[in-house]
């Protein structure tokens, strides 16, 4: 179980990854390292999976901390493990030690931080609503809050879909034109008048920028091509598929 991780995260007493498929104990539609606890996935293996990803971290399954993830705005602060508590939210913040601070995602784009001088880090689940609505503005604003400063912040988003991957409707350009003028770059013709291809990634980067995160990058990885690697619900979708596996992004404060 080899997650991914970035140089811009790459830091004394953190600790930080992406993981992917490899390494899980879920089968069928599901096989490898489904986290999803929201997923239609066999209860305890999804707890299993969970486990795994805590001790390589170092902890227990009491240690990870994510929340019921909804499209929203909201950002929470973890002061410690939340042994199986999900409060509703979309970015965990903490600068407690060994707090593991968890994002899940099948598509949309997870975000992990960090201050290595303030000693605070971070995760957001920023799919095209939330990095719409607010989330990343919101995850640095707790950031501050807790003595972290936008211009010491390191942010790495995460395996999502990418633009060559993601078509919408041609509403979408409209709405975000509307409320976030300038992210018109961010969208490509469709295979039809009425489509639009979504730069995710480019976007979220944008907004990183917007919210004062200069050192920023994205993995490159496009979670609906690589079945090996990742779950996607855009491919279950358009594969027929009943419901997909949920991928884990983690990060802790070691010291």
């Amino acid at each position: 179980m080899t997650p991914i991780t970035h140089p811009l995260l790459d830091l004394d007493g953190i600790k930080h990854g992406f993981f992917t498929r490899e390494g899980g104990v879920s089968e069928g539609i599901y096989e490898g390292l489904n986290c999803g606890v929201g997923s239609k996935d066999d209860p305890e293996r999804v707890a299993r999976n969970r486990q795994l990803v805590a001790e390589w971290f170092g902890g227990s399954g009491d240690d990870l901390c994510g929340c019921y993830q909804i499209h929203s705005a909201d950002a929470v602060v973890a002061d410690g493990g939340w042994r199986g508590e999900r409060p509703e939210g979309d970015a965990v913040v903490t600068r407690t030690p060994n707090v593991i601070a968890t994002v899940l995602t099948a598509d949309c784009a997870p975000i992990l931080f960090a201050d290595p001088e303030a000693h605070v880090v971070a995760t957001a689940h920023a799919g095209w609503k939330g990095a719409l609505g607010g989330i990343i503005a919101a995850t640095v604003d707790k950031m501050v809050a807790l003595s972290a400063r936008p211009s010491n912040i390191r942010a790495v988003v995460g395996p999502c879909i990418s633009q060559a991957s993601y078509e919408v409707g041609a509403d979408y350009q409209a709405r975000f034109a509307a409320e976030a003028p300038g992210s018109e770059r961010f969208f490509a013709a469709g295979s039809s008048d009425g489509k639009r291809q979504f730069d995710l990634p480019g976007f979220v980067l944008w907004r990183l920028e917007q919210a004062g995160v200069t050192q920023a990058a994205w993995s490159g990885d496009d979670t609906r091509t690589d079945e090996g690697r990742f779950y996607s619900n855009r491919r279950a979708f358009l594969n027929g598929e009943p419901d997909f596996g949920r991928l884990i992004g983690a990060i802790a404060l070691t010291e």
